[in-house]
């Protein structure tokens, strides 16, 4: 009874993982609730010590701003996740 147990709870694990991925794959998108989102999450970071981090992510930001205008999407999206990158390593 119990190696069945672990066993569903094993397999339903490893079927969940590339939900997670997906997930997180999808979380760059670019469109304005994301980016006002993303917007919010660094005016919340107040630490003078994530200064450099933060303008690393501002900068990212305003090129992926850029990039939707220009109607490059895909630039923009690689700019959304540089930009959530540098605000992760904080």
């Amino acid at each position: 009874m119990l190696k069945g147990t672990v066993a569903a709870i094993v397999l339903a694990a490893a079927s969940a993982l590339p939900v997670f991925a997906q997930d997180a794959m999808m979380s760059a998108k670019c469109d304005k609730a994301s980016m006002m989102k993303m917007e919010a999450n660094m005016d919340a970071m107040k630490d003078p010590a994530m200064k450099t981090k933060k303008e690393m992510a501002s900068k990212e930001m305003m090129m992926a701003k850029d990039s939707m205008k220009a109607n490059k999407m895909e630039e923009c999206k690689m700019h959304m996740e540089k930009a959530m990158k540098s605000m992760s390593n904080m």
